[in-house]
């Protein structure tokens, strides 16, 4: 899953990159940007899709930031109500309960698929849906019994006033590709990536279900350590220009050359490069004055970690941007500890990769 996610996020980088150097355009026809538009929610929909794969996968997080649960639940359960309206949803949500060190896209991906199941699973589509939030203390016990560590959680409840479900569907609804609904309704993958995403994210998931009375789940997520919240924004101005010189490396030669085109676009002096050797020999010229390397984790001959230690001996006061189709857990977590200055996630387009660019160069 890991590996199709990264393949897909690879194409889906070439779609969105191309797509927002049209949108720059000057004169477009209201048709022709309509269309383009489209074409950028189309993509971002399908970048959602490599999500839920490495979701249920448990193939890692993206971004983790401190994110306020309460926001995140009024946020969803505000958007799903709007379009099921013949659902009466109704929030408790306990002030005192903190933030959670999450990825705020997988989090939301968990409410809204449990949001879905609950009103999939009313007769005529018809119901109740109640979410509540509270803090709770997890000891040693609890903490074996439910795969979690003892110590402080954010407890998230989600229940509904649907038909509920027999032991035997409530034994097997985390399974990948289990599902009860007529074929063509549903893959099987929405509850299989909440239990990937709520235990790659060392939490747990309870069920309770009755039979013709309706079904809770409830989530445990580590309480953060501070109660803000840090929701990523991007820019609301447009992509930002900005000046210097940026070594670029991708062995995916479509990438490199997109890449490219989207960076000079924004005032950058660019040298693109598909193989971490010729990246070397580049870096290393007496002449080279890079502000910035952006580089690709998976590559033949030599990987990101690798480059990215080269590199950074044979010039310390360079930034480094790295990009991927993976998530930031495992290799990609390691480059971050060892110093890397950001981390950008396949697909992007211009708007992304201006205001991470503008983070790190800070001009």
């Amino acid at each position: 899953a890991g590996g199709i996610a990264h393949d897909l996020n690879n194409l889906l980088t070439g779609i969105k990159g191309r797509n927002s150097l049209l949108m720059t355009q000057e004169q477009l026809q209201p048709a022709v940007r309509q269309g383009l538009e489209e074409i950028d929610a189309y993509a971002d929909s399908a970048a959602s899709l490599t999500r839920q794969l490495l979701g249920f996968a448990r193939g890692g997080k993206y971004e983790v930031t401190s994110t306020d649960v309460n926001r995140l639940i009024e946020e969803t359960a505000t958007m799903f109500g709007r379009t099921r309206k013949e659902l009466t949803i109704s929030l408790s949500l306990d002030e005192n309960a903190g933030a959670i060190l999450a990825d705020r896209h997988q989090i939301e991906q968990v409410f809204l698929n449990l949001y879905i199941n609950a009103w999939q699973a009313m007769e005529e589509r018809r119901g109740g849906l109640r979410i509540e939030t509270s803090m709770a203390d997890v000891d040693e016990n609890s903490g074996v019994a439910a795969g979690i560590e003892p110590g402080r959680y954010v407890k998230i409840s989600i229940a509904d006033t649907g038909e509920g479900m027999d032991k035997d569907t409530v034994d097997r609804i985390f399974e990948p590709f289990f599902s009860t609904k007529k074929r063509g309704q549903g893959t099987g993958l929405g509850l299989a990536s909440v239990y990937g995403i709520v235990k790659n994210h060392h939490g747990s998931v309870e069920v309770e279900s009755v039979k013709g009375e309706g079904t809770t789940f409830t989530l445990y997520f580590p309480a953060g350590k501070d109660g803000g919240s840090s929701k990523a924004r991007t820019s609301a101005t447009g992509p930002v220009r900005g000046q210097g010189k940026i070594l670029l490396v991708d062995d995916e030669e479509y990438i490199a050359e997109l890449s490219r085109e989207l960076l000079s676009s924004l005032g950058y002096e660019v040298v693109s490069v598909t193989s971490a050797g010729k990246a070397i020999e580049i870096f290393q010229a007496e002449d080279a004055k890079f502000d910035l390397v952006i580089f690709d984790m998976i590559m033949p001959e030599m990987d990101g970690e690798q480059l990215f230690a080269r590199l950074q001996h044979v010039r310390p006061e360079v930034k480094f941007l790295l990009s991927s189709g993976y998530s930031i857990d495992g290799q990609a977590a390691r480059i971050m500890s060892q110093g890397c200055d950001g981390f950008i996630q396949k697909p992007f387009g211009l708007q992304e990769v201006s205001d991470k660019i503008k983070a790190i160069l800070k001009p």
